[in-house]
């Protein structure tokens, strides 16, 4: 189906990247196929050589996998996207493309963990210098670029303290110095944030999360602003391989149907806990993009279109209270990852952010009671009825 980029974003979830089948499906059929074959000689030695267009072999283009591609693009209102076989791959491409030895990254440190990890580790092996800092005040930005800044990399609101930074001007930043922003979107999502609109060049996300939304599947995507650049972003990901393949591929353009849906009820959830939390006794803080008490708050109308459904939250009593709540409660679920309609809890410092020193942890404000909370889909009062429980162990 050819999309109509008046369209409103529910309506895209729905039709968004659907390829016109000759028997008529209406569902983008799955290509589970490794190789294609060629009509004849000549066809095959145009296709490699580019003068015409057509697949290959599936680590390099596949018909299921370029449709689930178009759609996220078209909801992020890119011009094209690669996938690939976790967000983790997705990051590595990024990075893999855009860096090389002496260039110099300027990363939030409120970030997914292994992100952190990949730079350190992989990155500066190959010499390239990295800057670690809070994205959400401009002035550590500014003070951290060098002649040879050639990323910004920002995830917000960040993983997983919630912090906010302002992608527009970030983005005003990143262009004056002739470098390229790329946003870590996967906490939001393209119905409550749109970093291309606020100036990003490069978009990623953890399809394992709300784009696929059903715990099933791991997947990531790297979405491309400038048409003239994904030729090198696709060399790159043929070359290291990390690619997606069709049946997940499927899984996740299925899953993008119900994204707006989804998001929506989470989001309710959400902003009620946050709500129920932030006035009880035994929480010494909560950070939700839907609280006013939020420090960045005035952020929400200038780039949010919504809430999301990630909360962090502090419980007085620290980690020994963190670690009662997490063993007392029902409902939801001791698990890391997000995004699924189920309602999960974890502690970062132990978890998702274990393979980061605690003295970096500290700089990130990611304590040692941090608790983050991923809420799901299911009816409010059940759960607020298990939160209850679980607090009044502690």
């Amino acid at each position: 189906m050819q999309n109509d980029e008046s369209m409103h974003i529910s309506t895209k979830c729905v039709h968004s990247g659907t390829k016109d089948d000759l028997n008529g499906s209406v569902i983008t059929p799955m290509y589970q196929t490794s190789t294609f074959k060629f009509k004849n000689v000549a066809h095959g030695a145009n296709l490699f050589k580019g003068d015409e267009d057509g697949y290959i072999y599936t680590r390099m283009r596949n018909p299921t996998v370029e449709a689930m591609e178009d759609a996220v693009a078209s909801l992020e209102g890119g011009a094209k996207a690669i996938g690939c076989a976790s967000g983790m791959a997705a990051i590595h491409l990024l990075f893999a493309t855009v860096l090389d030895a002496d260039s110099h990254i300027i990363c939030s440190e409120s970030v997914y963990g292994p992100t952190i990890t990949i730079l350190q580790d992989l990155f500066k092996k190959f010499n390239v210098d990295i800057s670690f800092v809070d994205s959400s005040n401009l002035e550590h930005i500014k003070r951290s670029i060098k002649s040879n800044t050639k990323l910004i990399y920002i995830e917000t609101p960040g993983n997983p303290t919630l912090s906010m930074t302002d992608i527009a001007e970030v983005a005003k930043i990143a262009k004056s110095i002739n470098a390229k922003l790329a946003v870590d979107n996967t906490f939001m999502s393209p119905i409550f944030q749109r970093p291309f609109e606020l100036g990003a060049d490069y978009i990623i996300h953890s399809m394992t999360k709300y784009l696929n939304g059903h715990a099933d599947v791991v997947a990531g995507i790297l979405v491309i602003k400038a048409r003239d650049e994904y030729q090198k972003f696709r060399k790159m990901s043929n070359l290291i391989g990390g690619v997606i393949d069709p049946f997940n591929s499927f899984l996740v353009h299925r899953g993008i149907k119900t994204l707006a849906i989804r998001v929506k009820k989470a989001e309710d959830n959400a902003l009620k806990i946050a709500k129920y939390l932030e006035n009880h006794p035994k929480v010494e803080w909560v950070r939700y993009p839907g609280l006013k008490s939020h420090p960045k708050y005035y952020l929400t109308d200038k780039q949010l279109k919504g809430y999301g459904s990630m909360i962090a939250v502090e419980l007085k009593g620290g980690l020994e209270a963190g670690i009662k709540l997490m063993n007392n409660i029902t409902l939801f679920q001791l698990a890391v990852s997000l995004g699924g309609v189920e309602s999960l809890i974890q502690h970062p410092a132990s978890m998702t952010h274990s393979s980061i020193d605690k003295e970096a942890r500290e700089m990130a404000k990611i304590t040692d009671g941090l608790v983050r909370i991923a809420v799901g889909i299911e009816d409010i009062n059940d759960l607020l009825n298990a939160l209850e429980k679980a607090l009044n162990i502690i």
